[in-house]
């Protein structure tokens, strides 16, 4: 039996989660969270085979939280969960130490294939993001969008300032100061090209960042 560990912030999509794989006979959920405090406290007091993990947990970023569990339990296999594209975040997500990426409009026979491939020890993406993975082996892995040329917490900034948050309240939010938060708010600008707020808004807005 496949014990599962799911974390959503919202409760209908961990209520679904849990309605999915109520339904197969080889898994169950074994644990649920709607934060990564929890979902931290929960995995530290009890044993998983798998985490279903939703990109976003509030501000926190799914990345941040990935890199954070496979620290303390580098062989639990985790599966993101998002509403985000996969040219946006997947290959983020493996590099940070995923074991599969699942955009959650797929079909929930689509998602419990991917846990039980995530389970066997396999890694878990579509074809599509397969033949891509396979391009860029090939030809090398150039940049071309604004946002992939920023580092993880840039990106959590820059997602942040793109939701038409101040600096002090990215600050806040991700327990850093303003004056850091400032400095990645000027890397990005340089990398990314943009040169204000404004111009950060339109594009995390019409990319869907």
């Amino acid at each position: 039996m496949i014990r599962i560990a799911i974390a959503d912030d919202h409760a209908i999509v961990r209520r679904g989660l849990k309605q999915i794989i109520s339904e197969t006979n080889d898994m169950v959920v074994a644990g649920e969270a709607g934060s990564a405090e929890e979902l931290l406290t929960l995995l530290r007091s009890a044993t998983f085979g798998i985490v279903v993990l939703d990109l976003t947990l509030g501000l926190r970023s799914g990345i941040d939280l990935l890199k954070h569990v496979r620290s303390e339990l580098p062989s639990l296999p985790v599966l993101i969960l998002s509403m985000h594209a996969e040219g946006l975040f997947a290959i983020r997500s493996l590099r940070a130490g995923a074991s599969g990426y699942i955009q959650k409009e797929e079909a929930p026979e689509e998602l419990v294939a991917a846990i039980r491939q995530i389970a066997a020890g396999r890694t878990y993406v579509s074809s599509a993001m397969a033949e891509r993975l396979a391009h860029e082996l090939s030809h090398g892995d150039a940049a071309t969008l604004p946002h992939e040329r920023l580092s993880d917490r840039e990106l959590e900034v820059f997602r942040l300032l793109g939701q038409g948050k101040s600096v002090s309240d990215i600050a806040e939010a991700l327990n850093l100061s303003v004056k850091t938060v400032s400095t990645h708010r000027s890397r990005i600008l340089e990398k990314t090209g943009f040169r204000n707020n404004a111009e950060v808004i339109h594009y995390v807005v019409t990319t869907g960042l």
